[in-house]
Order: structure tokens, then C-alpha cells, then sequence
């Protein structure tokens, strides 16, 4: 006689073994920076690229025309760039607000308008005025005097974006606009360049400063590597005019010259663009920008082993002055914690109440 089968499913004798605890971790948290290194690397790879340009600008200088040598370097990055922006996908999380779509272009007359004063006066005019500037001066007084760059942003902060000009911002004005004077009489005195020169690197230092303001509001809406591409094309634009005398340098210039072209556009500007992009990423932005500090230094130091030059003492002088004004124009009131606030609320009314009752102790609330 058959039995009939069991009703119930028979446990299976194989254990189950449960995932480990960090199983399902790994899939949804994010590795740990294993390379912690790298953004403090980039930044340092920032600083000495930019601080080389301004010794390849003034080694240039008697050679290549400063409109030539502005359309070169910006068509060199504009053409580097151009292939990043070719082969990159765009990154999620930058989207359009009102389309919730992803946006990598400038859209609007507001954003264009952006795009095209910070295309014009960071890449345009700054290079056009850098290399006109270095061809009067030496490549460490002129990296002192963009220093003042950030200094005019934050005086045209308090015009355009509605910041409070503090009485450290004043004092940082004073302050830096007397070390402009002292390198502006150094350098006429020592014969080593003349105030036309300073006059040019202190508008290289307010295109800075107008391109750093117009750039600002764009890099919040659209990835920093198209915001940069676009910026070269409209300065290479603005540049166009020079295109004749480019190429006449081209056909007439030796190949060590040309090499020095490809590398200003090469690795001063779209490698270090890039460098200091990915720097910010995991760096605080004020505390990156005062290391721009570093870039007169540095320029100095490749100056004196490559060309042989160094600026006058006295300006050494001016340019200290001028960094301390930009720092102390940067410089925060530290902010009061609440609960000192309210230890010192609660100790002012009981001062007012021991000066109302006269018995040398203060009242009960």
C-alpha cells in the first residue's frame, strides 16, 4: 500500500550561510579615499604651472607679440579641452532647474551674458594685458601685482553681488594699494621696468577679478570643464585680430618657440584648470585660493634658475604689502557661539541687576 507524500516540504539539510556585515555595505557606501593625496598634489601641480607661465610669458616676450602669443596658448587649450569635452559624459547632478534636465551649456541671455564677459576679460584681455605687462617688467613683480586680484574681488563683491565692505576690506585696500606704489617706484628707480609695465599688470589683476565674478555664477549651474572650454574659445576670439601676426611667428619662429606656445596653452591653462577643478573638489575654496599666494614665490624662484632675473629689493617689499592687504581684507570676525551669548546676556543682566538693588549681589530672577 502506498503512502501517501507528506504535506509538508522537507527542511533541506544544507546550511544557509548569512553575507557577511560589510557584504552590502560595499554596495552602497563609497569606497574611502585611498589616495588621500591626490587633491593636495593637484593643487601643488596648479601652483607650479601657473607660476611657469609667468616665466615662459616673459622668456617669450622679445620673440612672440603679445596678441600672436595670446591667440596661441588659447587655441592650444581651447583644442585640448575641446577633446575632454568630446569624450566625457556629462556628471548627474547638474541639471536645469526648470526642465530638471541635465544642462552642460549656457542657456538664456543672463548666462550668456556671463559666459561671454568672463570668455572676454579673464582670457581675452588678462592674457593680452599679462604679456604686454611682462614685456616691461620681470616675471616675479608681475606675478605680484595679479596678486591684488583677489583683493579687487572682494571690493567689487560688496557692487555687484550685495557683500558688506567691512573696515578690514578697507584697511586691505590701503594697505595693498601702497605696496602697488612701492613696486611701481622700485621698478622705475632700478631701471628694471617702467610704471606702463605695473599700470598693465594691475589690469591684468581686474580682468582677473571680473572674470572670477562672472565666472562664479556659471560654475554653480554647469560643469567647470565647459564653462573653461567655452571661456578659451570667446578669449581666442577676442584675440582673432592678432591671427595674422601669428602666423607669420609660425612660419618664421624655431621649434624650441613653438614648444614654448604649445606649453603655455598645454599645461598652464587646460591642465591646470583641470588640476585646480579636481582640488576643489575636496578642498575648501577659501582656504585653496590663499595658496595663490604661493605663485609670486614660486615665480621668482623658476625666474632666478631659468632667466637669470630677479625683481629690485624694494619690491620685494611692495609685494609683501600687497598680500598682507589682500589677507587682512579677507580676514572673518571669528563668529560668537550661542552659548557664549547667552553667558554673557545672562551676566549682563545680573550686572544690571546688582547696580539696580546696590547690595553688592544680584537679584534672583
Amino acid at each position: 500500500m502506498r503512502t501517501a507524500p507528506p504535506t509538508h516540504r522537507r527542511r533541506s539539510t544544507k546550511q544557509v550561510t548569512s553575507p557577511s556585515p560589510g557584504h552590502y555595505r560595499r554596495a552602497v557606501t563609497p569606497s574611502p579615499p585611498v589616495r588621500a593625496w591626490l587633491p593636495a598634489a593637484a593643487a601643488a601641480t596648479t601652483l607650479l604651472l601657473w607660476a611657469s607661465a609667468f616665466v615662459a610669458i616673459r622668456h617669450l616676450g622679445e620673440e612672440v607679440g603679445p596678441g600672436a602669443l595670446s591667440l596661441g596658448r588659447l587655441l592650444v587649450a581651447a583644442g585640448a579641452l575641446g577633446l575632454l569635452v568630446a569624450v566625457r559624459r556629462p556628471r548627474p547632478g547638474v541639471t536645469d532647474r526648470p526642465t530638471g534636465a541635465a544642462q552642460r551649456w549656457p542657456r538664456g541671455r543672463a548666462q550668456w551674458a556671463l559666459m561671454l564677459a568672463c570668455g572676454t576679460m579673464w582670457f581675452g584681455v588678462y592674457n593680452l594685458a599679462l604679456n604686454e605687462s611682462e614685456r616691461r617688467i620681470d616675471a616675479g613683480t608681475a606675478a605680484m601685482l595679479v596678486q591684488v586680484g583677489p583683493l579687487l574681488v572682494a571690493v567689487l563683491a560688496t557692487v555687484f553681488l550685495g557683500e558688506v565692505f567691512t573696515r578690514w576690506t578697507l584697511t586691505g585696500v590701503t594697505v595693498a594699494l601702497g605696496g602697488v606704489a612701492v613696486i611701481g617706484t622700485a621698478v622705475s628707480r632700478d631701471g628694471a621696468g617702467d610704471v606702463w609695465g605695473v599700470a598693465l599688470g594691475l589690469l591684468a589683476a581686474a580682468t582677473y577679478a571680473l572674470g572670477v565674478l562672472t565666472q562664479k555664477p556659471l560654475v554653480g549651474r554647469l560643469p567647470a570643464l565647459e564653462v573653461t572650454w567655452l571661456a578659451c574659445l570667446i578669449g581666442a576670439v577676442v584675440c582673432l585680430p592678432w591671427a595674422g601676426e601669428l602666423i607669420a611667428t609660425v612660419r618664421t619662429a624655431d621649434a624650441a618657440t613653438l614648444l614654448w606656445i604649445g606649453y603655455l596653452g598645454l599645461f598652464p591653462t587646460a591642465i591646470a584648470f583641470s588640476t585646480w577643478a579636481y582640488a576643489l573638489r575636496f578642498t575648501d575654496a577659501s582656504r585653496l585660493a590663499v595658496l595663490t599666494f604661493l605663485v609670486p614665490v614660486l615665480t621668482i624662484g623658476i625666474a632666478w634658475v631659468l632667466l637669470g632675473e630677479v625683481p629690485p629689493a624694494a619690491a620685494y617689499l611692495g609685494g609683501a604689502l600687497c598680500v598682507g592687504g589682500v589677507l587682512i581684507a579677507r580676514h572673518r570676525p571669528a563668529a560668537v557661539p550661542p552659548a557664549v551669548e547667552s553667558a554673557a546676556a545672562c551676566e549682563t543682566e545680573a550686572e544690571a541687576g546688582t547696580a539696580q538693588t546696590g547690595t553688592g549681589q544680584a537679584r534672583p530672577a
